[in-house]
């Protein structure tokens, strides 16, 4: 969609934005059941990779996932893949902008399926988005993982959040560097949304690995040494956040109906409420009903 003609050829116009778990199958789905004569499909996405989300904590301990590119992964189906960040949505406009080292440019589209997910909430505890780590993605898995390398034998980690990631995160940390002194902090008991074999297991696992486990902890605030609960502090020279993901910004500069925390509103076709020529689907998409 390089030249923005498409749409005088009479072809319906596709933009896909966004190539986690739900864009890329969106995409793949669309391919297949669309003819290319009629629609062209153009996904954009910042990394060239389907990055497994799922995946992050292997990757932070060092680990190398085997990678999967979108180029291999769309071959011959006729999705074109833009390498590019988006950086606005104009839904009464109907474009797209998007910057890679080129530059920046504007694509058009009839009808858009926006996919961007989420990223890493930090709820505005002071000091977590300037020294906790991410693995919301790529980029902060691999920040995290230089870190932990550089890490000396019996060096605090405290991982914030006892959701699933939190625990792959803090069981991970703990296999792959027995040296160092884990702990996570969960604001519930531990492993509470499991069933109670399921609990007694994780505590066998962390007590076997030596993960010190705070439970029913907040973490008030976060600094390059420590973190702050509100009874005590807990030493840690990297904080690995995992306490909640939140939707991508870029919605709530747009016209389109969101909700208080920025999903795109829609009807039960994921279709949107304030604009029907876009699509909200993932992280993104708040269902109506």
């Amino acid at each position: 969609m390089q030249d923005g003609q498409h749409g005088s050829h009479g072809q319906h116009r596709v933009l896909v934005i966004g190539a986690g778990y739900a864009g890329a199958i969106a995409a793949g789905r669309l391919a297949r059941r669309l003819r290319s004569e009629d629609v062209t499909i153009t996904l954009v996405n910042a990394e060239p990779d389907f990055v497994e989300r799922v995946r992050m904590h292997q990757l932070a301990v060092g680990q190398e996932l085997r990678p999967r590119p979108f180029s291999a992964m769309f071959a011959g189906t006729g999705v074109r893949l833009r390498v590019a960040r988006v950086t606005a949505v104009d839904a009464d406009g109907r474009t797209v902008t998007v910057t890679d080292e080129q530059g920046t440019e504007e694509l058009p589209y009839d009808t858009l399926v926006y996919a961007l997910g989420s990223t890493w909430n930090t709820h505005g505890v002071p000091g977590a988005a300037e020294h906790a780590h991410d693995i919301a993605g790529r980029p902060g898995a691999l920040r995290l993982r230089e870190r932990l390398a550089g890490l000396g034998a019996g060096q605090p980690v405290v991982v914030v959040g006892g959701g699933l990631t939190g625990l792959e995160a803090a069981t991970e940390i703990a296999e792959a560097r027995p040296d160092l002194a884990v702990a996570l902090a969960a604001r519930g008991a531990l492993g509470d949304w499991l069933s109670p074999k399921g609990r007694r297991h994780l505590r066998k696992v962390c007590d076997k690995l030596g993960i010190t486990v705070h439970e029913h902890t907040a973490v008030t605030a976060v600094t390059a040494e420590h973190v702050t609960t509100s009874t005590t502090t807990i030493p840690a020279v990297v904080t690995v956040w995992t306490a909640g993901f939140a939707v991508h910004p870029i919605a709530q500069a747009t016209t389109l109906k969101i909700d208080a925390m920025g999903r795109i509103e829609v009807d039960d076709t994921m279709r949107s409420l304030s604009h029907p020529d876009v699509y909200a689907i993932g992280d993104a998409a708040l269902v109506m009903g």
